[in-house]
């Protein structure tokens, strides 16, 4: 079987406050690379990329001094409040660039810069023909307690059935706007994708991934980026 093409939306509007940094997080250098271009590393290297739309904030000034950022197949839109209104506009952009309903989009987070290629093709491949589509994720490995408002521990829940969510996650354009408008619409809480799929009364799958594929949040993130990047072949 041959991986789908599809169209990747990356939302990059946040500032990053846990980072305590000059600049937003996906902007920071490692490795003599800003974090955001190692993200996007990964997807430029693939010819079934159809497209790429960066949702950045009104006021970024960042991404224009980046090379990547003269790449034909880049485009930029401005994002929103929150994940959900960026990730709709790009979709939008991306409904102008003619892309079709049917379509597959992947949202990839912009700082998650350690997705691995066989993970990315495992998603493609097991996905390409689900109805609905889905995400990569992780079992939880650590005992997972419960606790009152106070901290006091309620109940120890069954990790067997508990999965870490990452991204990319990957559903078709025409159902993922509508599922992101509706949900918007309704003043829901929307984390990611799959949580709006899910209020739509869908149910995405689960492709298991690496748990390298961290997400940098925190100014720690930093030493294990660079310490993960090092042990990379």
């Amino acid at each position: 079987m041959t991986a789908p093409r599809f169209w990747l939306v990356i939302p990059a509007a946040g500032i990053g406050r846990r980072m305590q940094a000059a600049c937003p997080k996906q902007y920071l250098t490692v490795s003599g690379k800003t974090i955001l271009e190692l993200t996007l590393q990964c997807f430029l290297e693939r010819p079934d990329v159809m497209g790429i739309v960066l949702a950045l904030a009104e006021h970024d000034t960042w991404w224009s001094q980046l090379d990547m950022a003269g790449d034909p197949r880049i485009q930029t839109v401005i994002g929103g409040a929150e994940r959900a209104d960026s990730v709709l506009n790009a979709l939008l952009a991306l409904n102008d660039r003619g892309a079709q309903a049917d379509d597959w989009v992947l949202v990839h987070d912009a700082a998650r810069p350690l997705l691995k290629s066989a993970d990315l093709e495992r998603l493609l491949l097991e996905l390409a023909d689900d109805p609905v589509g889905g995400i990569l994720a992780v079992p939880a490995r650590d005992t997972l307690k419960r606790v009152s408002a106070t901290g006091a521990i309620l109940t120890t829940i069954d990790r067997s059935v508990i999965w870490h969510a990452l991204t990319p996650q990957m559903f078709r354009l025409g159902l993922l706007q509508r599922a992101l408008a509706d949900a918007l619409q309704a003043q829901v809480a929307i984390t990611d994708e799959s949580s709006a799929m899910e209020w739509a009364g869908l149910s995405p799958r689960i492709v298991e991934g690496c748990a390298s594929n961290i997400k940098i949040t925190r100014p720690e993130d930093l030493q294990l980026l660079q310490n993960l990047l090092t042990r990379e072949p």
